[in-house]
């Protein structure tokens, strides 16, 4: 249920970026760092108010390497929550597409929605799992800053400017492509003859947004990147700094919620005489 809320979550950030985003007027540079500072809802709300989400839950690498979690165990988590991560973001587009929202503005936030999925399922392999390095790199250290927070703006501002770097700068988002890319097959299958006039297109100028061109040609290679970015570029790299050399749960003293961030980790153990 907690994967299904992130799903849920990332989702509506991301239809907040795009109704902020669509329009013209704006310099590109600007729209994208408002796309970017609006997006952080979604792990702000992750963050906040409790969720399980995918691309932050490949840090658990680190116990992983620490021999705290089994691998099947490792892989096993990871898998049920990127299925409840998907199952969230679908049922949330789906519902935002049939409320008629992307209609508003004479269709400029569909149309908008149509040309960030078609962007994204244009991509090479090569560049998708690039991309999604970088991406879940960022959002991998939004989350570990967020756990030497002592307070809900601590945290807020501990994600808003690495989640907005990465949106501003196209990066690639596995969890968050599970809303981009269905709205624009969503639009294309159910949006009314209305919509399409008022917006000056048809479905064939989005020949690209397919399932199988999401499935295989962004989802897959995307994930695999933000698996790479987050759990060999942040979460083994901060394992290495802190963690390796000592297993057990003496090893390194926790935060508050049971989770290690660099204050905690940066901090020499005192143990009581007794």
């Amino acid at each position: 249920m907690l994967a299904v809320l992130a799903g849920a979550f990332i989702s509506l950030g991301a239809v907040f970026s795009t109704v902020v985003t669509a329009g013209g007027g704006t310099p590109p540079g600007v729209a994208r760092l408002l796309g970017g500072l609006v997006f952080s809802l979604g792990l702000v709300l992750v963050v906040v108010a409790g969720a399980e989400l995918f691309t932050g839950n490949v840090l658990v690498v680190m116990a992983a390497a620490s021999r705290r979690v089994r691998v099947r165990a490792l892989l096993r988590s990871w898998l049920i929550v990127y299925a409840g991560n998907f199952a969230g973001a679908l049922v949330t587009t789906a519902a935002l597409v049939r409320s008629g929202i992307y209609e508003r503005g004479d269709g400029a936030i569909g149309v908008r929605a149509l040309d960030i999925a078609a962007t994204k399922t244009s991509l090479a392999w090569d560049e998708a799992i690039l991309l999604g390095v970088f991406a879940n790199a960022l959002v991998c250290l939004a989350v570990w800053l967020s756990l030497s927070a002592r307070s809900v703006t601590d945290k807020v501002l501990a994600v808003v400017f690495p989640v907005s770097a990465f949106v501003a700068a196209g990066f690639e988002h596995s969890i968050a492509n599970m809303y981009f890319v269905p709205a624009g097959l969503f639009l294309r299958a159910w949006a009314p003859d209305g919509f399409w006039a008022a917006a000056g297109v048809g479905p064939g100028a989005y020949g690209s947004v397919t399932w199988q061109d999401f499935l295989v040609g962004n989802l897959l290679p995307v994930t695999i990147g933000n698996i790479i970015g987050g759990a060999l570029l942040v979460g083994l790299v901060y394992w290495f700094v802190y963690l390796r050399g000592g297993a057990g749960p003496d090893h390194a003293e926790a935060t508050g919620d049971g989770h290690r961030g660099p204050s905690a980790l940066s901090r020499p153990r005192v143990r009581h005489p007794s």
